[in-house]
């Protein structure tokens, strides 16, 4: 290029913008196609595989959920043959909703049936932002793990039911009491105490909240010559 060219790119701003385009035209180019790609590949993804995954997965449980509310739990579970349960749908639809509701499901099927390893194992893997199934999840997780005498663990699981969806007083109350109430069981009398005064402090008006004076009364009171031995 000539000095006077030269000179003429350099104070030309639409020279000057020429010029730079031709020399990083290529990785403007690039990283252009590179977004295309992706975004073009996001939308086919969503709409060619989990499109359709997804209402797969929402036909798929809806034979499992009858099963469940007919009480007819091994089915709900295992499927009948015809229809896939919850525990293939969980394996094979995750990363769906669906695939994710069949976790809860399965857990609880589990629980029910008595196979508390195994509803710990759904349990724990299923995680929603609907609070109010996220606490019945924890709910039965503590459940699970109180049978399994893991009662540290049932707890921690109890106080999380009572804590994810505190507007439903009634199911939040009742997860509160037996976090209390097996803390007590156990002999953790101090952390019990604690949780009686917050179910009487959250959720006065239930009725848990109202027994919670009686159980914070008999585990306050100093042992004398005259208490039961």
């Amino acid at each position: 290029m000539s000095d006077n060219k030269l000179h003429q790119v350099e104070t030309d701003p639409i020279l000057k913008m020429k010029d730079w385009w031709q020399k990083n035209q290529k990785v403007l180019v690039t990283a252009i196609v590179v977004v295309v790609i992706a975004v073009g590949g996001w939308y086919a993804y969503k709409t060619y595989v989990a499109g359709p995954k997804e209402d797969q997965a929402n036909l798929a449980i809806y034979h499992a959920e009858t099963y469940f509310r007919a009480d007819s739990l091994k089915l709900a579970l295992n499927g009948d043959g015809l229809h896939k349960g919850f525990v293939y749908i969980a394996k094979n639809f995750d990363g769906t909703k669906a695939g994710n509701l069949a976790k809860y499901y399965a857990g609880v099927c589990y629980l029910q049936t008595g196979d508390f390893k195994s509803a710990v194992k759904y349990l724990e893997d299923f995680s929603t932002n609907a609070k109010q199934i996220q606490m019945m999840a924890y709910g039965a997780l503590g459940d699970a793990y109180s049978e399994l005498k893991q009662n540290d663990q049932a707890v921690s699981s109890y106080k999380k039911a009572a804590e994810t969806f505190g507007s439903d007083e009634l199911n939040a109350s009742e997860y509160l009491f037996r976090a209390g109430l097996l803390s007590e069981t156990i002999g953790k009398t101090k952390e019990a105490v604690d949780i009686y005064k917050e179910l009487k402090e959250k959720f006065p008006t239930t009725a848990k909240g109202r027994q919670a004076d009686k159980y914070i009364y008999r585990l306050s009171i100093e042992p004398n010559e005259t208490s039961s031995k």
